[in-house]
């Protein structure tokens, strides 16, 4: 996801993971992260992360369940553009390129009928732009 280039690696992980569950608890978060550093560290990230307006809480009971500030849509939206800059000159093409000649993704029929509606779609979409302007 697209985060401040402020956060710091751990800040970033867990703000990942809070995006990915929707919400969650310092637990969630040691349970989700590789290497997890300790208990009373994630609540400190958390916390400061909060601080610092990404995230609000709610009580549930003694724990605190952590939810992220901005809705999930924009953040990925701004994620991809990111990914697409840095790994892929910016081209939209390259990434599906990526996606469909990974063998281990393995892309089902339906799964290949749906993109290319949205293509259809996208297609249709862009020659109605053109008539409009």
């Amino acid at each position: 996801m697209q985060f401040p280039d402020s956060l710091g690696r751990r800040e970033r992980q867990i703000l990942e993971v809070v995006y990915k569950l929707g919400s969650a608890s310092v637990n969630d978060v040691l349970s989700e992260i590789p290497d997890p550093p300790s208990y009373s560290a994630v609540r400190t990230f958390l916390r400061l992360l909060e601080s610092d307006g990404h995230l609000t809480h709610t009580q549930d009971g003694a724990k605190y369940i952590y939810h992220p500030t901005r809705p999930r849509t924009p953040v990925a939206r701004e994620a991809l553009f990111r990914l697409m800059e840095t790994f892929f000159g910016g081209r939209p093409e390259q990434i599906v390129n990526t996606l469909l000649s990974d063998e281990q993704l393995r892309l089902s029929d339906e799964d290949l009928e749906h993109l290319g509606a949205m293509i259809a779609e996208a297609r249709k979409r862009g020659q109605e732009e053109c008539k409009s302007s």
